[in-house]
């Protein structure tokens, strides 16, 4: 299943319209339907509140698996990239 069909399926399993959806990300419906239909990517940011709206594990649309391990350096990344996106967010 892909990243598109995960979201629709997780959105209309919280009976939530693709309308309140853009609205509570915010973005437009039409971009979010393209999302849904695999025609776009989401930005990180249209990610994590995708997943923070319908409580999805980012892994889990990402296909990340779990037993996956980090070295140092990838966690030293994901750290910076966190603080990168709070520094700007709009």
């Amino acid at each position: 299943m892909n990243i598109g069909d995960k979201i629709k399926n997780a959105r209309e399993d919280m009976d939530l319209s693709q309308r309140e959806m853009a609205t509570m990300i915010p973005m437009n419906q039409s971009n979010y339907s393209k999302i849904e239909r695999n025609l776009q990517e989401p930005s990180i940011e249209q990610l994590r509140r995708i997943c923070q709206i319908l409580h999805l594990d980012p892994r889990y649309l990402l296909e990340i698996d779990d037993s996956v391990s980090l070295t140092a350096e990838d966690i030293r990344l994901l750290n910076d990239t966190k603080v990168f996106i709070r520094q700007h967010r709009l």
